[in-house]
């Protein structure tokens, strides 16, 4: 069926699953350019303790890389997976003490719920775990409800089509991604970059 979930065959929440999921992850295309523009993106947004958001943040790569940048930042970890933050806790070391981690799935309509408000959302390589693309409209328009007012959301995900990757279900073209954005009520949406298979877009 074309609106049927796409099935992973991968169990984050099996320790052996994440932990070979960790391990081969850095060595993807684009992974270290799309890192270095959330950095950019972020500091470009300001330097005073920005409050963010990684909504699926897995291991803590991404996490890492921004508190080695911004070390200020009061930044929330959420990811549904217990060994994953096991892992993120191990990366960030005495760092993970400073950092809130959030156990919720962002596939549940009530992940936002308590959360506070943020400066920013940031999420890599995570939108198509919602397993299909028709549910990211939904997904988007949650995190508009913990932005602050003129915050911004920085989203980045494979995208589908020349050069990115080839399942149309799971994986959105950029026009497709743009859109879905502003459906979700974001006035503002602009593409900052594309590396590998993955693009990013700012909205506001």
């Amino acid at each position: 069926m074309i609106n049927a979930d796409v099935p992973t065959p991968i169990d984050f929440r099996d320790a052996q699953h994440a932990g070979e999921w960790e391990r081969t992850a850095q060595a993807r295309p684009g992974r270290a350019q799309i890192f270095e523009t959330f950095s950019r993106e972020l500091q470009r947004l300001g330097t005073g303790g920005l409050a963010v958001l990684d909504l699926g943040s897995g291991p803590g790569f991404l996490a890492a890389h921004l508190l080695d940048v911004m070390p200020d930042l009061q930044l929330t970890l959420l990811d549904f997976s217990a060994p994953m933050h096991d892992l993120a806790r191990q990366r960030l070391g005495s760092r993970a003490e400073h950092v809130r981690f959030m156990h919720r799935s962002f596939r549940d309509d009530e992940w936002p719920l308590g959360l506070g408000l943020f400066d920013v959302v940031v999420t890599n390589q995570a939108v198509h775990e919602l397993r299909h693309k028709r549910h990211a409209p939904a997904l988007h328009a949650a995190v508009r409800k913990v932005l602050r007012p003129g915050g911004s959301y920085l989203v980045s995900d494979h995208y589908f089509g020349d050069g990115g990757l080839q399942n149309e279900h799971l994986y959105m073209t950029m026009a497709e991604q743009r859109a879905t954005l502003l459906a979700a009520g974001f006035s503002h949406v602009e593409r900052v970059a594309s590396f590998g298979s993955m693009v990013m877009h700012s909205a506001t």
